[in-house]
């Protein structure tokens, strides 16, 4: 069975899409693909001019390190790391010395508005904090993508809410491309586009920034 059939969509520079639709329906599989984190069985995957589906895994990674920065629903931090360490660590993987390393997780931190936690460990932090650390990794390497798989479900309304006015107040300065995969519809509403999958398709694209300046 095919996680995705047909599938054909262009996100520009610059802009926030949401990916909305019910489990299993195949918008993950669509992120990751994104992502570089899957090959496509068949067709293209074009990021910033090069059509990356054939390449190996050690081109793959170098796409990854250099343009896409990630945020999953679980953190994924490690435990005996600080903060600032963690945020650091995709640094250590490019090669960077430790000097500019620590310089940029900093403020990577400080862009998230946790610079003032950056020598504590996850277990001391809230989830609110926690998912601000994976978001100052996913930047640190200033990478023009940022691909987010429900980044607020695990937090309650009020964090979550702090979280998607982060993503979207970077999306607005940095003029990063911003990819959220969400079920709420209360973070999706805030994208510029969001696009329905279902069954293995897209079902449909909404642009709900457009209707409030109609209304």
């Amino acid at each position: 069975m095919r996680a995705l059939r047909g599938v054909s969509l262009e996100v520009g520079r610059g802009e926030h899409v949401a990916l909305t639709g019910p489990s299993g329906s195949g918008k993950s599989t669509l992120m990751h693909l994104m992502g570089c984190l899957d090959r496509p069985t068949a067709g293209e995957l074009w990021i910033d001019g090069e059509d990356v589906a054939g390449f190996d895994e050690d081109r793959l990674a170098e796409v990854r390190n250099r343009k896409i920065g990630f945020v999953f629903q679980q953190f994924f931090l490690l435990p005996r790391l600080s903060a600032l360490d963690n945020v650091a660590l995709p640094l250590v993987y490019g090669g960077e010395p430790a000097s500019v390393r620590r310089e940029r997780a900093r403020r990577a931190l400080e862009a998230v508005r946790l610079s003032h936690r950056e020598g504590h460990q996850p277990n001391q932090l809230s989830g609110g904090e926690r998912q601000r650390v994976a978001i100052a990794r996913a930047l640190v390497a200033e990478p023009p993508i940022i691909l987010a798989d429900e980044p607020t479900g695990n937090l309650d309304s009020k964090v979550g809410g702090e979280i998607l006015a982060i993503l979207t107040d970077l999306v607005r300065t940095r003029g990063l491309t911003l990819v959220i995969v969400t079920h709420d519809p209360l973070v999706a509403v805030e994208a510029e586009r969001v696009i329905r999958i279902r069954d293995g398709e897209i079902a449909g694209e909404d642009r709900p920034r457009e209707k409030e300046r109609a209304a």
